[in-house]
C-alpha cells in the first residue's frame, strides 16, 4: 500500500484521487531507498510504473524541505519530446495539491517562450539533452541548486547519441551531495555502463526484470516468409484479421518504411509513416492521430519510433528483425503497458533465422511458430540446425585439387637440343677459314 510509504499527506491525498492504493513491483522496490536519498541504478520494463517511482520521492523531498530562494532543484532528463511531455503530467497528476511548479524544456518548441518560462524558476525542470544544452549554452538554464538528477530511459537516450549532452549536463548539477536516479529497460551496453560510473555514487541496483521476462504480458510469435512480397501479404493479412486497436509496424530503413505505407494505404488502412526524414510537427501529428484514432496503423523506424507510449497500442509486427535483442525488447514495449495483454509478431525470412535465433537466446526464451495457412510458403525454417538454434550450412566442401600426385603432374621429359658449335673468333672478328690438308701431308 503506498500509506506504508513515509509520503507527504499531500502525496497520499492525490493517490487517493487517482485511486492508486497498490505499488508496482518497482514501485515498491525503488520508493524506499528513494526517499532515503540513496542514487538508484534500476532496470524496469517500460509500461511498469517507473515514473510514479521516481516521482513520489522527489515530490515528498520538495514539500518537506522548501527552499524559497533556490533555483530549479530537480532536473529530469528523458529521450523524446512525448517521453517528457507524459512526465510532466505525471508530475502534475502527483502534485495537484502542492504548488510545486515543473517546467517542460524540449526541442520542436519556441527557444524564446522556454527562456520566459526559466526565469520564472520552476523547481522541477523537465526535458531532453539537445535543447536543454542550447539553453544551458545560452545562460537561460541554471543548474547550481540541482539537488536530484533523473535520467530515465537512460540506455535510450544514449543510443540515440546524447552521452555526451548527458554527462555535460550531470557535470553542471554542481549541489552537493546530488542524488542521482537512473532507469532503463535494458542492461545497456559500456555506453551506459560509463556514464553509470560518472554520474552515480554508490548506487542501490534494482533489477526488477531480468531480460528474458521483460513484456512478459506479450504474446511473442514468429511467422516464417519466403520473401519481401510474402511478407507484405503477411502484413496485409494480419491487419486485416487480427483483433487490435492501434498497430506499429517496424521496418530497419526509411525506404521500407514508405514502401510499406503506401502499400498500406492502397489496402484502405489508416496509416501514418514516421521515420528520420519526417520532422518535429509530422511527429507531433502521428501522436494526435494515433490518441485520436485517425490512425490505427503507424509504420516506423527504430529511431522515430523511440519513446512512443499510445494507448492502446497492442500491436507489434516486425517486417524487419531488429538488429540487437535490446532494439527487440525496446520495440516490443510499445505494447504490453501497466499490465495489459498485447502481441508481437515477427515476419522471418531465410536471411532473417540467424539474427532471430540470437535474439532468443539473448531473451533466454523461444518465440511460438505460428502459420497463417491462407499465406503458407515454402519456407518454413532452416533444414538443419545447429546446437544454438541458428541454420546449419548445407554448402558441400569443395575437394582439395592443390595437391596432385607426382606422377600426374609431372610432365614428360622434352629432348635436350644439341648445343651449337663453339666458334672461336679472331682477333679482326672473324671466324679463321679452316685449310684444307694437301693430299700428301
Amino acid at each position: 500500500m503506498f500509506s506504508d510509504f513515509d509520503l507527504h499527506e499531500r502525496l497520499l491525498k492525490a493517490l487517493d484521487t487517482l485511486k492508486f492504493s497498490e505499488p508496482t513491483p518497482v514501485q515498491a522496490a525503488a520508493i524506499g531507498p528513494a526517499l532515503d536519498g540513496r542514487d538508484l541504478r534500476v532496470t524496469a520494463r517500460t509500461g511498469s510504473g517507473k515514473t510514479a517511482a521516481f516521482v513520489l520521492p522527489i515530490l515528498h523531498r520538495l514539500l518537506s524541505e522548501p527552499k524559497t530562494q533556490a533555483g530549479a532543484r530537480v532536473l529530469m532528463l528523458l529521450p523524446t519530446r512525448e517521453l517528457a511531455q507524459q512526465t510532466l503530467k505525471e508530475v502534475e497528476r502527483f502534485a495537484q495539491f502542492t504548488f510545486i511548479k515543473a517546467g517542460l524544456i524540449t526541442g520542436g518548441e519556441g527557444f524564446k517562450e522556454q527562456a520566459a518560462a526559466l526565469r520564472k524558476n520552476p523547481e522541477i525542470v523537465i526535458g531532453t539533452p539537445g535543447r536543454l544544452i542550447e539553453h544551458l549554452n545560452t545562460g537561460n538554464l541554471e543548474l547550481d541548486d540541482v539537488e536530484i538528477l533523473v535520467l530515465d530511459e537512460a540506455d535510450r537516450m544514449l543510443d540515440m547519441g546524447f552521452s555526451e549532452d548527458v554527462l555535460k549536463l550531470a557535470d553542471a548539477c554542481s549541489a552537493e551531495p546530488r542524488q542521482t536516479l537512473l532507469f532503463s529497460a535494458t542492461s545497456g551496453g559500456n555506453g551506459l555502463r560509463t556514464v553509470i560510473e560518472h554520474v552515480l555514487h554508490e548506487p542501490e541496483v534494482l533489477m526488477l526484470d531480468r531480460t528474458g521476462e521483460l513484456n512478459e504480458a506479450v504474446t511473442q510469435q514468429i511467422i516464417t516468409a519466403d520473401d519481401v512480397a510474402h511478407k507484405e501479404r503477411l502484413l496485409q493479412w494480419l491487419l486485416a484479421h487480427e483483433t487490435y486497436r492501434k498497430a506499429i509496424v517496424f521496418t530497419n530503413t526509411r525506404v521500407q518504411a514508405d514502401r510499406l505505407g503506401g502499400v498500406l494505404t492502397a489496402s484502405n488502412l489508416k496509416v501514418f509513416v514516421l521515420h528520420g526524414d519526417k520532422d518535429q510537427k509530422d511527429r507531433k501529428l502521428a501522436m494526435e492521430r494515433l490518441k485520436q484514432g485517425a490512425v490505427s496503423v503507424l509504420v516506423a523506424t527504430d529511431v522515430a519510433a523511440r519513446g512512443l507510449d499510445v494507448e492502446g497500442m497492442d500491436l507489434v509486427i516486425n517486417f524487419d528483425m531488429p538488429r540487437s535483442g535490446d532494439e527487440y525488447v525496446h520495440r516490443i514495449g510499445r505494447t504490453g503497458r501497466a499490465g495489459e495483454a498485447g502481441m508481437a509478431i515477427s515476419l522471418i525470412c531465410h536471411n532473417d533465422w540467424n539474427l532471430m535465433s540470437s535474439i532468443e537466446r539473448y531473451l533466454k526464451l523461444r518465440f511460438e511458430r505460428r502459420v497463417v495457412q491462407p499465406l503458407k510458403g515454402t519456407y518454413q525454417g532452416p533444414k538443419k540446425l545447429k546446437a544454438s538454434g541458428k541454420a546449419a550450412s548445407t554448402k558441400k566442401k569443395k575437394p582439395d585439387n592443390t595437391k596432385k600426385s607426382a606422377a600426374k603432374t609431372k610432365s614428360p621429359a622434352r629432348p635436350k637440343r644439341p648445343s651449337a658449335p663453339k666458334i672461336v673468333t679472331g682477333q679482326d672478328g672473324f671466324a679463321p677459314l679452316k685449310r684444307k690438308k694437301p693430299a700428301g701431308e
